[in-house]
Formats: C-alpha cells, structure tokens, sequence
C-alpha cells in the first residue's frame, strides 16, 4: 500500500456498453486503420471560454493577470487522424451547428485518399442530425458514435488537455482576437513542435472501467492465495497518520 492519486471515471457510463464499443466496432477499424485500409479520424467541438488560465510561474512576487469578462467564446470543431495525427479544424466565433460538421466532413472527404473512412464521435446534439447523417452517406463516411459518458474512448479528448496548458495557462491575450489566434496557433503546430508529447499522449489504447475499485464500493483484489473482497479504503493524509503511529509507538 502507498499514496496514491485518486482516478475518475464517468458517473453514468455504462462499463459494459464502453468494453462492446471497444472490441466489436473500434478494434477492427484500428487494425484496418494501421494497415492503411481505411481512414479513421476522432472529431469532436472545443469551445474555448475568454478567460485567463491560471498557473504556476517562478517569480519573485505573485504576478497577476488581466480577467475578461468571459462572455466570448471560441468554437474549434476538429477532426484528429488516428494514425497520422493530423489536426483538421473549423473555427466559429459563433457556434457548431449541423452546417460546421457538414463542413469538416467535406473537408476530409476531399482530403483522405481512396477508401472507407470512419469518423468516430460522441452523441452531442448536432452530430445527430438528418442533415449530417444524410451528407455523410453521400460522401461515403461511416459514422460511429461512441456510447453516453464515453470520453475514455474518444482519442481527441486527450489532444484537447494537451493543447490547453501550452496553448492558454500563464499566457495573456489583450482581445478575444488574440486568444482566438493563439488556440488556433498552438493547433495547428501541435503535430510539429509537440510531436514528442503527442505520440505518447495519442496511443490508441483505451481505457474502460469494467473491473476496477470504485471508492465507496467493494473492489476485487487479487492475490497469489486468492481473489478476496475487502472494502476500498483510502488515507487522505497517509505521512500525518504514519506519523502518528510513530508517536504513538514511542509514547507506549
């Protein structure tokens, strides 16, 4: 036992959907997609809020930044290769519509070579349309939606955290037209001035949470004896009790 960070999972995910999700759709398109047989590209909408993006810094006295209101935000709807790790975006000070995906669709269609493509995305309202569903038939895209509470297997939510802390943390953008340009700066630079980050952050290997201790349950531990159940148990201050234990040893 030791101190450890505690992991989060999805609260309404359902494990068993996830583990199906997983080996019956993604896995063969992933071998197809290595082999170079088929195009599989992960796409999903960022909406970056103008506000600061507080950090860490060394300085010798506390430096502060200038806060925006908030009320301007930044759409990026963008398609990530998962092999290639090719960034294709759209970018709307507006909003994502049906008409953005459309556009993005378009887009790859036009720029992957010949052969299936698929584009795996989540379940948000706009991807869910007639009208995407429609276009993407006619360009021969196949689309697969992950199952609800699903971020665990949607690969561009992992470039998404990559890309915010150097792109947006201790940084100041005087306008919205500065902080517009430097997410789309540190995009569109991501496969070349990140490439080391992104090839071990990019993997496509995904996690799901069909066997694993959840506080507050009872969680399977494996032994070399047996399998045993025992109740998962969590220290919040492991060194102030270890120092306790001393004390108390000491006194006795």
């Amino acid at each position: 036992m030791q101190p450890r960070k505690l992991g989060q999972m999805p609260a309404k995910a359902a494990p068993a959907a996830q583990e199906e999700c997983k080996t019956e759709q993604r896995e063969p398109r992933r071998a197809e997609a290595q082999a170079g047989q088929r195009v599989v590209c992960f796409m999903e909408a960022a909406h970056g809020v103008y506000v600061p993006c507080l950090a860490v810094v060394w300085c010798c006295t506390r430096v502060f930044v200038q806060a925006p209101s908030g009320r301007q935000r930044v759409h990026v709807l963008a398609a990530l290769h998962a092999t290639t790790q090719e960034i294709v975006t759209v970018q709307h000070l507006t909003d994502v519509t049906a008409e953005t995906v459309w556009e993005l669709l378009r887009v790859l269609a036009g720029a992957s070579p010949a052969g299936p493509i698929t584009i795996v995305r989540d379940n948000a309202r706009y991807q869910q349309g007639a009208l995407v569903q429609e276009r993407a038939q006619n360009l021969g895209i196949e689309l697969l939606y992950l199952p609800a509470y699903s971020p665990n297997l949607h690969l561009i939510e992992r470039l998404w955290k990559g890309v915010k802390k150097p792109c947006l943390y201790g940084r100041s953008s005087p306008t919205s037209a500065d902080f517009q340009a430097a997410i789309q700066q540190c995009i569109g630079q991501a496969p070349s001035d990140h490439l080391t980050e992104l090839e071990s952050l990019l993997t496509l290997k995904f996690q799901t949470f069909t066997a694993v201790p959840v506080l507050g349950e009872e969680a399977k531990v494996t032994s070399s004896a047996a399998e045993k159940q025992q109740q998962a148990h969590v220290s919040l201050f492991p060194k102030r009790k270890h120092a306790q234990k001393e004390v108390s040893a000491k006194a006795a």
